[in-house]
């Protein structure tokens, strides 16, 4: 700026100044020391505000199809894994109705403690476009994950970093990403940092024309984000972090511009937070243990985006000492980092420091000073630092610009093939990190081939194995998982349902007797107990057993199914009707469906069976036709409608109902025998003749069918 006491130059003296003094795209540019506030490097600025070039178009091409083809296996084969069945069994996300649960406070949407609307309303209205096939949720998630990398690049062309395109590339596809993208549930992660970095670009164009409009659409991007995630509650501070950057100085008004966003942060976050501890567990770790937990975590970070190998989904928890030498060296290490980028900002520039305190500042609420549910598995995950890795990688990847641009020929060109290179082994990794959310199998094994410790990993692939049909193999994961915890009732109950289904029945008891010793009031070892009881047609054993179960949790709505299905087949339809009626009330009232709840199709067979046998007709007839509306193929259901029409002459309607039961069974006998009555009172008696000739071609043994068949013959002489 020219003295006062100097004469102002003309308009276009100043225009003039105003270019020859733009920073340049080096190292020690303007850009990095933030000697000038609002003169970007020519052309860059004029490209993002003006017509997206050619040139900017393939840009972007290029980055659609790294990332599109890395996340290949993701949108072709990717699955539902482990927490995913919060959003999809979840009736606020599968019913029409559950949009007003979603946004009510604190959530109802089950097991998930956290309050991130935003994120569950896009699952609701996928869900209404493409019900529960993953394939969809996985591509949106790719796409999300595609136009954040694009802003990226705009943000830090904007910003006039080095290397942008590079920057966003490896943010592209660096395999660290995988968890965020790949993974349904983390929708937070990509949503968030959507609604993050586009309320960063609209700040940026708030501060060079201030419009009340842009000021507002930013707060507006930051309470989305917040409301996706709360992990984005610290873009205020790395607004502040970014103008120190430009400025080298924080000033009161930049404070008091800022203070909104604050206060906003403040106010959702503690709602979330207050939210989270109300539902779940505190983890007691002290001040000094919170701080070695967050540098430790901070270069387990660094060391992971720099080099991204064995790349678990489960880490293994660290045991945290304060007498461990080596914790406090990383904490030391952190101090002394901090420090020399501090001392050496007058050398090398603030960018390296503000890269660092971004990193920092950006996982700080997941570094273990605020309890999170996570921490009883592991202190990190790599979905954690989706955001905060861009600014050591922007640092890098502009350092390394700026040093290939010192370059001449060959070297040139062959730092150019080494970038290359680089992305091609990021990308490869991706595509292979990709593949292991195919299913729960394939996810489980990767979690215990890295990390053979990772609690409860084995137990839930054993579950999986078991529901793939792969029992033999779900039993031996079960015994793993014993081994590793012995004195825990939760794996001795999943080795004595594997145990039960592969019908060791002997050693499926000794194994559950055991779980109930360690924990006699395990609601699951002893449903498990009941299960077996059942299955070897001890059913005044099992009927105690489930009502033990009850006295753990009466509203456990599989204990009152089982308790009426024991009770019809023992034939006491009286004492049936009370418990399956009770089993359906619960099932409504469920706020979502897993696999410890019975399916409501299933209940309304067995009380209609009881119903009919109670000779009451009508109510019974009801709960039948509801258990065909909630499931067609039910052949139960099917032979009892079906049956019912029949009765009544409803000759078509049966004969659609028993033609449905052939789809499903088309050699089952006595079907063809009731298609050929129906037909025969339609009055469509060929057809009928030859659906009883087919009847006896598959049981000659029915006399019935043969007699009709020869009355029908004589019928049509």
């Amino acid at each position: 700026m020219a003295p006062r006491n100097k004469t102002r130059p003309s308009k276009r003296k100043r225009l003039a100044l105003r270019v020859d003094s733009s920073p340049r795209a080096d190292a020690t540019s303007a850009a990095e020391t933030g000697r000038s506030r609002s003169s970007p490097v020519p052309g860059q600025t004029t490209r993002f505000l003006g017509r997206f070039s050619r040139r900017d178009a393939l840009a972007a091409l290029a980055l659609g199809l790294l990332t599109g083809v890395c996340y290949l296996p993701a949108m072709l084969w990717g699955g539902i894994v482990w927490d995913d069945f919060i959003w999809m069994a979840s009736r606020a996300v599968t019913e029409w109705s559950g949009l007003g649960e979603i946004w009510s406070w604190p959530s109802r949407i089950h097991l998930e403690v956290h309050y991130w609307p935003m994120t569950y309303s896009t699952f609701w209205l996928e869900h209404k476009i493409w019900g529960l096939e993953p394939a969809g949720y996985h591509i949106v998630n790719v796409l999300l994950h595609l136009f954040n990398s694009l802003l990226v690049w705009r943000l830090l062309l904007r910003l006039a970093v080095p290397g942008a395109w590079a920057v966003a590339a490896v943010f592209a596809v660096h395999p660290t990403h995988v968890e965020s993208v790949a993974w349904i549930i983390e929708r937070k992660d990509v949503l968030s940092g959507l609604f993050y970095l586009a309320a960063v670009l609209m700040w940026l164009r708030f501060l060079e024309q201030p419009r009340p409009w842009r000021y507002g659409l930013a707060l507006l991007l930051f309470v989305a984000g917040l409301l996706s995630k709360s992990i984005v509650v610290t873009l205020p501070a790395a607004l502040l972090i970014l103008q120190w950057w430009k400025e080298e100085c924080i000033t009161m008004r930049d404070l008091r511009r800022l203070a909104p966003f604050f206060l906003t942060a403040l106010i959702i976050t503690g709602f979330d937070l207050y939210s989270v501890s109300s539902r779940s567990g505190s983890l007691d770790y002290s001040l000094l243990e919170g701080m070695l937990i967050a540098s430790r975590s901070l270069w387990f970070y660094a060391g992971k985006l720099c080099w991204p190998t064995y790349l678990a989904v489960i880490y293994p928890r660290w045991d945290i000492s304060l007498g461990d030498p080596w914790a406090w060296f990383y904490l030391a290490g952190a101090a002394a980092l901090a420090a020399t980028l501090w001392f050496m900002r007058h050398r090398v520039g603030r960018g390296p420091l503000a890269g660092a305190l971004f990193f920092a500042v950006t996982l700080s609420p997941v570094l273990g000073f605020v309890n999170h549910g996570y921490m009883q598995y592991s202190f990190v995950a790599d979905r954690f630092q989706y955001l905060a890795g861009i600014g050591v990688t922007a640092v890098l990847i502009g350092a390394a610009v700026h040093g290939a641009g010192l370059l001449t020929g060959r070297l040139k060109l062959g730092a150019t093939g080494l970038a290359v290179v680089v992305l091609a082994l990021l990308g490869t990794a991706t595509w292979r990190q990709a593949g292991i959310y195919r299913d729960g199998v394939t996810f489980y094994k990767h979690i215990v081939s890295l990390n053979p410790q990772a609690r409860s990993a084995h137990n839930n692939l054993s579950i999986q194995l078991d529901r793939a049909g792969r029992l033999e193999e779900a039993l031996a994961a079960a015994r793993i998982a014993v081994e590793k915890r012995p004195d825990d009732a939760k794996p001795l109950s999943r080795l004595g349902a594997a145990l039960i289904h592969t019908e060791r029945f002997v050693e499926a008891e000794e194994i559950l007797r055991r779980a109930l010793e360690i924990d006699p009031g395990h609601k699951r070892s002893r449903r498990e107990m009941a299960t077996l009881l059942r299955v070897q047609g001890r059913y005044e054993e099992a009927l105690e057993a489930f009502r033990a179960v009850l006295e753990i949790d009466p509203w456990y709505a599989m204990a009152h199914a089982y308790i009426g299905d024991l009770l019809v087949q023992l034939q006491r339809y009286e004492e049936a009707v009370e418990p399956l009626s009770k089993a359906l009330r619960l099932i409504k009232a469920a706020p979502s469906v897993t696999p410890d709840l019975p399916t409501a199709h299933s209940v309304h067979v067995l009380l209609g069976t009881a119903l009919r046998e109670l000779g009451r007709t009508r109510a019974s007839e009801a709960h039948f036709r509801q258990a065909l509306a909630l499931d067609p193929r039910n052949m139960d259901a099917l032979e009892q409608v079906a049956a019912t029409d029949f009765r009544r002459k409803r000759y078509r309607r049966a004969l659609e109902l028993y033609r449905r039961q052939l789809e499903i069974e088309p050699d089952k006998a006595s079907t063809h025998v009731n298609v050929g009555a129906a037909l025969f009172y339609l009055d469509r008696t060929e057809e009928a003749i030859r659906s009883l000739e087919r009847a006896l071609e598959l049981d000659p043994t029915l006399e019935t069918a043969r007699e009709n068949l020869e009355n029908m013959r004589k019928s049509t002489k």
